[in-house]
């Protein structure tokens, strides 16, 4: 069977990133799988008392992966087990239990061992910044890349390997409809500097499942702010910013004239 296998940093990063891929996969008979490094036990807190939550956060958000991975199609979801980093900076980032503060070599070999476990056809990450810089998503490709070349020296190699890419036309597109709309973006949005375009080798379009794409983020309560883009842009602004997730390969062929339309071309 054909495998797609992808690693996150936290719960909610899968739907928001690539949750299209992912129904897309599942909706044409791929396995899907999802490793997340951490349970985002420093993120904010919404919709939820927060005094009574934060200790226990991190089984708050577990759950809450686990409804978003119904709704995705994930056939097998995994953590890394490592502690949520938190911002850029926050002292949360020299805990050594944290996923940013852990040996490169540790990381990887966990990921090596899920790797040889599922050898997956397709392979996705976030690119070398994160996307917007946060450690773990750093961390992550930066564990990918490590794992992946782990298993190349043992002779084996995914198919194809992609990161998870924002156009800097997306990003100055997103900023534009937000304005227009009188709506204030997250913070790590404003972190995000996009890739140019003409790097991006594939745009995978996945307007169809854009309910199932957002249910999933909305199955993340304790993350899904009110009064976020996500809930007030209009849905034909929600379809626009999200509606095709696009990717750069970073190992193996492309398997189309670019741009590809699916991780899967060439298979």
């Amino acid at each position: 069977m054909t495998t797609l296998l992808l690693v996150h940093a936290h719960p909610d990063d899968e739907c928001i990133a690539t949750g299209g891929v992912m129904l897309r996969a599942h909706h044409d008979g791929i396995r899907v799988v999802l490793l997340t490094a951490t349970r985002g036990e420093e993120g904010d807190i919404h919709n939820m008392d927060p005094a009574v939550t934060r200790p226990r956060l991190g089984e708050v958000r577990t759950e809450e992966l686990r409804r978003s991975c119904e709704i995705l199609g994930v056939d097998r979801q995994a953590f890394l087990g490592y502690r949520d980093s938190g911002m850029a900076g926050a002292p949360s980032n020299d805990d050594p239990r944290a996923f940013h503060a852990t040996p490169l070599p540790e990381t990887a070999r966990l990921v090596a061992k899920f790797l040889r476990e599922e050898r997956p056809d397709v392979v996705v990450t976030y690119t070398a910044d994160g996307t917007y810089w946060h450690p773990d998503h750093v961390k992550a490709h930066q564990t990918t890349v490590a794992a992946l070349d782990l298993l190349q020296d043992e002779g084996w190699s995914p198919a194809k390997f992609y990161m998870h890419a924002v156009p800097r036309s997306a990003v100055e597109g997103i900023e534009r409809r937000a304005r227009d709309a009188g709506v204030e973006l997250p913070i790590e949005v404003g972190q995000i500097v996009g890739i140019p375009h003409d790097e991006i080798t594939t745009d995978v379009d996945v307007s169809a499942f854009l309910d199932q794409k957002r249910a999933a983020f909305h199955a993340h309560l304790s993350q899904y702010e009110p009064d976020s883009p996500f809930s007030t842009i209009a849905a034909q602004i929600f379809e626009a910013t999200l509606g095709i997730e696009r990717f750069i390969i970073a190992r193996g062929a492309i398997g189309e004239p670019r741009p590809e339309r699916t991780l899967f071309a060439g298979l």
